[in-house]
This record gives structure tokens, C-alpha cells and sequence, in this order.
């Protein structure tokens, strides 16, 4: 018997069905926008290379090297609340906080394959596994 696999075998494990390539996520704050309506939940897709590398050729890159997140996150949120596309204009105008938790999530997604992160019970010492992409503890 075999263990290698086939060219179909390993098509058929490696399909666009089996991958999960969108991640939905809550914002801790929220995106407000010109009217005064606030946008909490969005989508972030996995990066592809080109997402990286397209953004480092940008000059307001090379002016501040703080500004390829805002770049690539724009590439990489395709939907916050009703506001689609997502243009660098709209991430740079998130809170702070809303900010560093889409970077914690594009590097859980890209580079550890997830958006599960390990937690601890500061009381009771617990360790569970929460999804930073869902909502907040105790919140809505």
C-alpha cells in the first residue's frame, strides 16, 4: 500500500471547499463613519502574496513604514458594516484599538492558519480557546 497521494487525492484535499478563506470578525469599537453610523462587524479574506508585496511599492510606504498596515489592511477587509470597498481612508479612521485588533487578526489568519486564540482565567486559572473574530466577552 501506497502513502503517497494521488494528483486527484491531493486536489480533492486541498479544494476551495475545504479552505476557509473569509473570517468575519467584530470590532471592539467600531467604525464611524460621516453620518454618525457606527460599523462593528466586517469580513477579512487571507492575504495573497501580491497583497503584501504591492503595498511596500507604495511611496506613502516609503515615506513611513507605519502606513503599510493601513494598506493592507484595506486590501485585505473587503466589508465593514455597510461600507464596501474598504479604502485606506476608511481604516485610517479607525479607533486605535479597532486598529490593533484587525492587525492581531491578520497575523492569527495569515500566519497561524486561525483566528483561535488561547486564554486563561484570571480567577479560576481555566484555559480555554476563544475566536477573536467573534464578538466580546460579555458583550454583544
Amino acid at each position: 500500500m501506497s502513502s503517497t497521494l494521488s494528483t486527484a487525492e491531493v486536489a480533492k484535499t486541498t479544494s476551495a471547499s475545504s479552505l476557509h478563506s473569509e473570517f468575519g470578525f467584530v470590532l471592539p469599537r467600531g467604525y464611524l463613519d460621516a453620518s454618525g453610523t457606527l460599523h462593528r462587524e466586517g469580513v477579512m479574506r487571507l492575504a495573497t502574496a501580491r497583497d503584501e508585496i504591492l503595498p511596500q511599492q507604495d511611496p506613502r510606504v516609503r515615506d513611513n513604514d507605519a502606513y503599510l498596515t493601513i494598506l493592507l489592511l484595506s486590501r485585505v477587509v473587503t466589508r465593514l458594516g455597510t461600507i464596501a470597498p474598504i479604502t485606506p481612508g476608511t481604516i485610517e479612521g479607525l479607533f486605535a484599538s479597532d486598529l490593533a485588533f484587525l492587525q492581531d487578526l491578520y497575523r492569527r489568519i495569515n500566519q497561524e492558519g486561525h483566528s483561535q486564540a488561547s486564554v486563561t482565567c484570571p480567577s479560576c486559572q481555566h484555559e480555554f480557546s476563544v475566536d477573536m473574530a467573534g464578538g466580546r466577552l460579555g458583550g454583544s
